[in-house]
């Protein structure tokens, strides 16, 4: 069950973050900003995500499984990947940049992803939510992909 969702984005990713906080309100989110639409640098917002990640995963027993420890992110810029590579620079945080369903499912069945980056520029307010949806309901597999899992950290 998730406990918390963090979610950030910059400008470009804004409206994004904003639907879907006004589209799910049922999910646990924490909005760690930006609070408009005004200019922000994208690495600062991925930084505060990932601290925040991993700061609730520390006080949580399963380190090692965040999401199903109840937490997880979403981080939303233009394209999605200045947003996963920042964040890919944090230990126990695994970001996978997702552009459809599929790689939002396989990124957490096979690679345990635990924060979900997005391009607001790169797909539809609909087909992000089809993603966002495909990503909190799938699960990782564990198995054969929790040793090559382990190898990224």
């Amino acid at each position: 069950m998730i406990k918390k969702i963090f979610i950030a984005s910059d400008h470009a990713g804004f409206e994004l973050k904003q639907k879907f906080l006004k589209d799910n309100p049922q999910l646990p989110w924490v909005d760690l900003g930006p609070g408009d639409a005004s200019s922000v640098d994208y690495p600062d917002y991925a930084k505060k995500l990932c601290e925040k990640m991993i700061e609730k995963i520390a006080s949580h027993p399963a380190t090692e499984e965040a999401l199903q420890s109840g937490v997880c992110g979403v981080l939303i810029c233009g394209s999605g990947q200045g947003m996963a590579i920042r964040a890919n620079k944090f230990p126990q945080i695994r970001a996978a940049l997702c552009w459809n369903e599929e790689v939002a499912r396989l990124s957490r069945q096979h690679n345990n992803a635990n924060v979900l980056c997005l391009g607001s520029r790169m797909m539809s307010h609909e087909q992000a939510q089809k993603i966002l949806e495909t990503f909190l309901e799938s699960k990782f597999e564990g198995g054969r992909h929790s040793q090559r899992v382990a190898k990224l950290c």
